[in-house]
């Protein structure tokens, strides 16, 4: 009995691409390079697959979806995040799409954190400074950040990730206070500080982490009238999605003082990057780096597969259904 076919837009981890070799003939995209929508589209067609395994970023539009072959059941993304992928597209199509929910919740937070600290202690502009041969050594008023304990740090999304970086600030000694959909329940807050509205919310707080989905409905939310809520000096961190920040706002408030700093894993139209961030010295810009560890790459490969194992090996449904 051959094997279903199973095409893969990116190079996923050695691991996971060994495993989905051992169940599945695949075509693999050995260049690693992103595939247009349109290259995707033709890469199925002529090859007629069952199941596609692709990642955060590839352009599963409507356009994209709509010229899938009928051999096509699942799209499995190695991603929490499905904003990459037309949802009613594919249902349209009757093509099930399944994600990788729980396991990249703890990596994500340590880079929240690492930005939280680069960001208060100015680790970005002090690795420039001894790079670019400037330091001169030690002095008393060089490169003065701020110290996180006793600081109120705002978690906006009080989801996985959002309760893995609260645990990890308490050990700063800071404060929690969240913005979230809905309260958690009193047992699960571990003393977070709720709050209802984003104008008491921001005006709480010293450091703002950003854990929010993408889409329509949160596009910009961070704009000028809710920056200009934050506390003066406040630090402003995202690791969730780069199209809910107002780039260009973001940038003035820095300039202008009424921010100290942010630190950004993601970016609107990455790998784009908005141009005011590369002159803007109190920034930290990693290349979303959220999930980069091996443990966590590989769980989310593993993920992607039992999805489609389920589908396409079992003839059952996926056990992270989007």
């Amino acid at each position: 009995m051959s094997k279903p076919l199973l095409l893969l837009t990116r190079h996923f981890p050695q691991a996971v691409e060994a495993r989905a070799a051992r169940d599945y003939a695949t075509i693999p995209n050995a260049a690693d390079t992103p595939m247009t929508g349109a290259e995707i589209a033709s890469a199925a067609q002529q090859a007629e697959p069952v199941g596609i395994l692709c990642a955060a970023g590839d352009a599963f539009n409507a356009e994209t979806i709509k010229a899938l072959p009928e051999s096509v059941k699942i799209i499995a993304t190695f991603s929490v995040g499905t904003d990459h992928i037309d949802l009613q597209a594919a249902k349209a199509r009757g093509i099930l799409v399944a994600n990788t929910p729980d396991v990249l919740s703890v990596a994500t937070a340590e880079i929240a954190m690492l930005l939280i600290l680069s960001a208060a202690r100015r680790g970005g502009e002090a690795e420039r400074m001894v790079r670019a041969r400037e330091w001169t050594g030690w002095a008393p008023t060089q490169l003065m950040g701020v110290t996180l304990e006793k600081k109120k740090l705002g978690i906006l999304g009080m989801g996985r990730i959002g309760q893995e970086l609260a645990k990890m600030a308490r050990g700063f000694g800071m404060e929690i206070h969240y913005r979230n959909r809905n309260r958690l329940p009193e047992g699960e807050e571990l003393g977070a500080i709720y709050h209802a509205d984003d104008a008491g919310f921001l005006g709480a707080i010293d450091v703002l982490s950003m854990h929010i989905p993408g889409g329509a409905a949160t596009r910009h939310w961070l704009n000028a009238e809710r920056i200009a809520q934050l506390r003066p000096g406040s630090i402003v961190v995202n690791t969730g999605r780069g199209s809910t920040v107002d780039d260009a706002a973001l940038c003035q408030a820095l300039e202008s003082g009424h921010l100290r700093a942010a630190g950004l894993d993601v970016f609107d139209g990455e790998p784009k990057i908005f141009e005011g961030y590369y002159t803007a010295p109190n920034v930290v810009l990693l290349p979303h780096l959220g999930s980069a560890t091996v443990e966590t790459r590989d769980a989310m490969g593993f993920r992607a597969l039992d999805n489609l194992d389920a589908v396409l090996l079992r003839g059952e449904a996926p056990p992270h259904a989007v």
